[in-house]
């Protein structure tokens, strides 16, 4: 059918057989406030337990690469301003979450992971900077021999990686935004939550939102037409053996699943 043609994406990517042994910790294993998300010691710390993180890339307007999840600064530095804004120096005057960490480098989270745990990178895109942005990260990774995948929210990010390093493995981000609007306008949650932008993107995986994992695209998208799933924010056991039990890969935050 139709939209099978539109929503299928790449099956069988060589490295799902590495990328599904391990959990992901959530920005880094963070135990707010003492260790901040998206840390230099939440990232040692997911390391140390044996499990590999998700984390989330912006590009600052000096081409540096930032490890942090929001563009606004204020929740998690309590400063005023946008990230991209700044150079490489303006960001590391600032400090996390009321510690005296700073916000990592790109080069530093992965100097940390090479070798050892394996990354979900998530591409953070701002006013239209997908290109560069997946440029950058994709030039980066060039030089870097740990294992990893990409994903976005934004397809046109996805579809950067696919036509710039189509061997890369690559993932589309996507929750049930028809539920919740996240500021977008009503043809941009029907087409984001029924994943219409694949037909370009031709993502590896679906990284769904695991309260909306049942929408219909999703489960076509998994079930019927072979896309490996990822599950995120997984925050209890009982979800997390669900999410695995359906061969799912778990992005989790705030409990330990070891235990």
């Amino acid at each position: 059918m139709l939209l099978d043609a539109i929503i299928k994406g790449r099956k069988d990517h060589v490295l799902w057989r590495q990328l599904k042994g391990w959990r992901y910790a959530h920005r880094g294993y963070h135990d707010k406030p003492q260790i901040p998300e998206n840390s230099l010691p939440a990232f040692r710390r997911a390391i140390e337990h044996g499990w590999g993180a998700e984390l989330d890339v912006h590009l600052l307007k000096d081409g540096t690469l930032a490890v942090f999840h929001d563009s606004q600064l204020a929740r998690c530095t309590g400063e005023e301003g946008i990230l991209e804004d700044l150079t490489y120096g303006e960001m590391k005057a600032l400090r996390l979450e009321g510690t005296n960490e700073q916000i990592p480098t790109f080069d530093e989270v992965l100097a940390l992971f090479e070798g050892k745990a394996p990354l979900i990178i998530e591409l953070k895109t701002y006013k239209g900077n997908h290109r560069a942005l997946a440029e950058a990260v994709c030039r980066r990774l060039d030089r870097y021999y740990g294992l990893f995948c990409i994903e976005s929210f934004d397809p046109r990010a996805v579809a950067d990686v696919k036509e710039l390093r189509p061997a890369i493995c690559r993932g589309q981000l996507a929750s049930n935004f028809i539920k919740d609007p996240e500021d977008l306008l009503l043809y941009q949650r029907i087409i984001l939550t029924n994943l219409l932008l694949n037909v370009k993107a031709r993502p590896d995986f679906i990284a769904f939102k695991f309260e909306d994992r049942f929408c219909r695209c999703n489960r076509r998208a998994v079930d019927k037409l072979g896309l490996q799933e990822v599950s995120w924010t997984i925050r209890s056991k009982e979800d997390l053996k669900t999410v695995e039990e359906a061969g799912a890969i778990p992005i989790f935050e705030k409990f330990d699943p070891d235990i």
